[in-house]
């Protein structure tokens, strides 16, 4: 009989965690832990995406061209605003604390129109997530639109996708360090132009652009430049699918905005497998799927994926696996649609032989129509604020240390810094009156006293907030009180505003 310490009916004790071997199986690891893996970073394999024409590619070449143009050329378009603003259409003119975007101006206090904006953006990003997917990552995104740029290169100087691995391939000889030579100036002048042009948008452009070329530019201007030349030449030329799929959070955070009902580039796996060539299926009738393995689709992508393993974070929903799929569906003879913008109820319906709803009827799901209606109820309230907002304001804070004065003749009389606000780009005439306190007067400190009245006309420059010493004097019997400062724009536009003070005396206990 076997004692109980060989016997191998023995019940397993729990293995303490600190002393466990991988091999040990214990109650507490249950199956046994595997050991950690020697590698823990896969070494990058370059992506050599092959030239396609579509419809998708072909708005991916739209698109680039209209942000690429809109990024390089709007700090140059001009905008008349009169001889006292600067005229260039779209301006962030840090030094005077002002944000011109054509016909808009916003000043400091007005902040909450660019956090209405980005709040915009935000909100608009997710929209877009949860109608159609990444497809912001696809088209529109900085890092795509200069990635898919630099890939245009690649193919200008090496070559088409075959042509750019043998190169890769080959040894350093002279031939290719000239040819990556070239091809990386290339890259380096598009990087420089790109941080050049950012600077433009923090100046006046021609001004700058002379000002820089001749070493009188200020030397934040060229460590801006040097960093995102740098940045640019790095990321779109070298790192490209790394950045999508390692660096950016955004993958990560849209899979909380994407449900059945979205709208995503999605391989019909029920349709396309088993897979097998054209010839297999002209062999053997109904045993393979429309995929002939072809590998087009992974060819063409420019993260170097196979959409046919499903969703992944590396898809940026470029759509551009579509264009090169349907073409050989086309070639062959079978339906397009084998990959597809597709949600996962339209998949599950059609793999049960039913009709897939239009695209528009998927775009209206609630959580698509909930984000659209956030983002336009923020856009039209913009639009509300922009249009009803007065262009003069008025503000007084009054002196504390004394808080009053006592006069010969009995008269009290107080001290205010009273501020003017003319946010026109031309000089204008405002009227500033004393509105209630029965009986006050003032005038300002570069008037004389016996010009006080209740009503006084300043000038104030253009673009400008104009501070004046303002003293209020009122009959001895007056007693402590709340009134206010009002200003009248003594032009067409007559606009007002009102600024509450109090009109302190012996006695008042606030």
């Amino acid at each position: 009989m076997d004692s109980p310490n060989n016997s191998t009916d023995t019940v397993e004790q729990p293995v303490s965690a600190a002393s466990a071997k991988p091999s040990d199986f214990t109650k507490r690891h249950d199956p046994p832990r595997e050991p950690a893996p020697v590698k823990l970073y896969e070494k990058r394999r370059a992506v050599h995406n092959k030239r396609i024409d579509g419809p998708f590619r072909r708005f991916k070449w739209f698109v680039m061209l209209v942000t690429l143009g809109i990024y390089y050329i709007t700090p140059w378009i001009r905008w008349d605003r009169g001889p006292y603003a600067p005229d260039q259409a779209v301006l962030v003119d840090l030094a005077n604390r002002r944000f011109y975007m054509f016909g808009i101006e916003i000043w400091p206090q007005e902040f909450y129109f660019v956090a209405g904006l980005l709040i915009m953006a935000g909100i608009g990003l997710f929209l877009v997530t949860s109608a159609v997917g990444r497809a912001w990552c696809g088209y529109a995104c900085p890092q795509t639109v200069w990635t898919d740029l630099f890939q245009h290169i690649d193919r200008f100087v090496d070559g088409d996708r075959n042509a750019r691995m043998r190169l890769d391939a080959a040894p350093w000889t002279w031939g290719k360090v000239l040819r990556r030579g070239f091809k990386w100036t290339i890259y380096l002048a598009i990087a420089f132009w790109t941080g050049g042009a950012w600077i433009m948008y923090f100046a006046d452009a021609p001004t700058l652009t002379h000002d820089f070329w001749t070493g009188q530019a200020a030397p934040v201007a060229y460590a801006t430049v040097a960093i995102l030349t740098a940045t640019t030449f790095v990321l779109g030329g070298f790192m490209r699918e790394q950045v999508c799929i390692y660096m950016c959070p955004w993958p990560r955070i849209q899979t909380a905005m994407l449900d059945e009902k979205s709208l995503i580039v999605t391989y019909k796996d029920w349709r396309g497998e088993p897979r097998g060539s054209v010839k297999k299926a002209a062999k053997n009738p109904g045993e393979f799927g429309d995929c002939i393995d072809c590998t087009q689709c992974v060819q063409v992508c420019p993260t170097g994926i196979d959409i046919r393993e499903g969703p992944q974070i590396g898809c940026i929903t470029c759509a551009l696996c579509i264009d090169a799929c349907d073409k050989v569906m086309k070639d062959i003879g079978r339906p397009r649609g084998l990959i597809d913008y597709a949600t996962l109820e339209d998949c599950k319906r059609e793999a049960a032989g039913e009709t897939p709803r239009p695209a528009w009827k998927t775009l209206l799901h609630p959580r698509t129509v909930i984000y659209f209606g956030i983002w336009a109820a923020i856009g039209l309230g913009m639009l509300f604020l922009l249009g009803t907002r007065s262009h003069t304001s008025i503000s007084a804070a009054p002196d504390r240390n004394p808080p009053y004065m006592l006069m010969s003749d009995g008269a009290l009389r107080n001290s205010y810094t009273v501020k003017l606000r003319n946010m026109e780009s031309r000089p204008r005439k405002m009227e500033v009156v004393i509105d209630g306190l029965p009986g006050a007067k003032m005038w300002t400190g570069t008037m004389d006293y016996a010009d006080a009245k209740r009503k006084l006309v300043i000038d104030v420059p253009p673009d400008e907030t104009k501070a004046l010493r303002v003293y209020v004097i009122s009959p001895p019997d007056t007693k402590a009180q709340d009134f206010h400062f009002g200003v009248t724009s003594l032009d067409p536009q007559k606009e007002t505003d009102q600024a509450e003070a109090r009109f302190t005396a012996p006695g008042d206990s606030e």
